[in-house]
């Protein structure tokens, strides 16, 4: 069995073999990605702690609820505010386009009086998407029931 690895001629090969330099190489390089050692640097960054006290913002485009506690407190939005507060806010919500929606929340045992003066700072305000939400809590509110003096 004869091998030849040129022209018959007797010439000299003009191509070099590069399967194995290649293969080399290879195992050269993946030698090298293994040896080098893993980049972990960490640098220690002492982050600010979020404060309970950073309010939100005061105005939300699309809805704000407005919440009369049995303390006579105002909530707008779950922060506690002042009837002038209240009329500057509202006054606020107004240049917002679309109108923000006003959901009027006050709970069982709220002031009739607040809730009366509250009422009368929205309607002088202008607002125009405004609405009363929790009713459902208070389907009962004076139905007939047993010693009422009405039906059973």
């Amino acid at each position: 069995m004869a091998m030849s690895g040129g022209k018959d001629d007797g010439s000299p090969m003009m191509e070099m073999n590069m399967t194995p330099l290649i293969d080399v190489l290879l195992v050269l390089l993946i030698m090298f990605i293994i040896t080098i050692p893993v980049a972990t640097h960490s640098v220690d960054i002492d982050l600010p702690q979020p404060t309970p006290n950073d309010n939100p913002p005061p105005i939300d485009p699309i809805k704000n609820k407005l919440v009369l506690t049995q303390n006579n407190e105002i909530l707008w939005n779950a922060q506690p505010i002042t009837m002038s507060e209240l009329a500057t806010n509202l006054q606020q919500s107004l240049t917002i386009d679309p109108e923000p929606e006003l959901q009027f929340e006050p709970e069982a045992l709220a002031s009739y009086e607040l809730s009366a003066n509250v009422l009368r700072i929205i309607k002088a305000s202008g607002v125009t998407k405004f609405g009363f939400v929790g009713n459902e809590k208070y389907r009962t509110f004076g139905s007939v029931g047993p010693g009422a003096g009405g039906q059973q």
